[in-house]
C-alpha cells in the first residue's frame, strides 16, 4: 500500500469512525442498537467506543484500499471522507 492511499485510508477510517460512534445523524442507529441489544450490551457498546469501532471500520477500508487503491472507485470516496475529517477537525480548531 502507497503512502498515499494509507493516508486516505486514515483519514476514511477516523471520518467513518466518528460518524458512527459521535455524530448526530447516527444517534438513530445507536439508539435502535440499545434499544434492541441493551445500554450495557457488546453491541452497543461497540458502536458508541472509538477504538472499538475504528479496529472493524480499518478493517473494511484496509481491504478496499488494498483491492482498489489505484482506482477512481478509491481515490474519489477516501478522499471525499478525509477531506471531511480535516475539515471538522479544523473547524473544532478555529472555533
Amino acid at each position: 500500500m502507497s503512502v498515499t492511499a494509507f493516508l486516505l485510508a486514515l483519514g476514511t477510517t477516523c471520518r467513518i469512525t466518528r460518524f458512527i460512534t459521535k455524530d448526530t445523524l447516527a444517534a438513530g442507529i445507536r439508539s435502535w442498537i440499545a434499544a434492541r441489544f441493551g445500554d450495557d450490551s457488546r453491541p452497543a457498546y461497540l458502536v458508541s467506543c472509538g477504538w472499538c469501532t475504528s479496529i472493524w471500520v480499518a478493517t473494511v477500508t484496509a481491504l478496499y484500499a488494498t483491492c482498489l487503491e489505484g482506482s477512481p472507485w478509491f481515490q474519489v470516496p477516501t478522499a471525499v471522507l478525509t477531506l471531511s475529517y480535516l475539515a471538522g477537525v479544523a473547524s473544532r480548531w478555529l472555533d
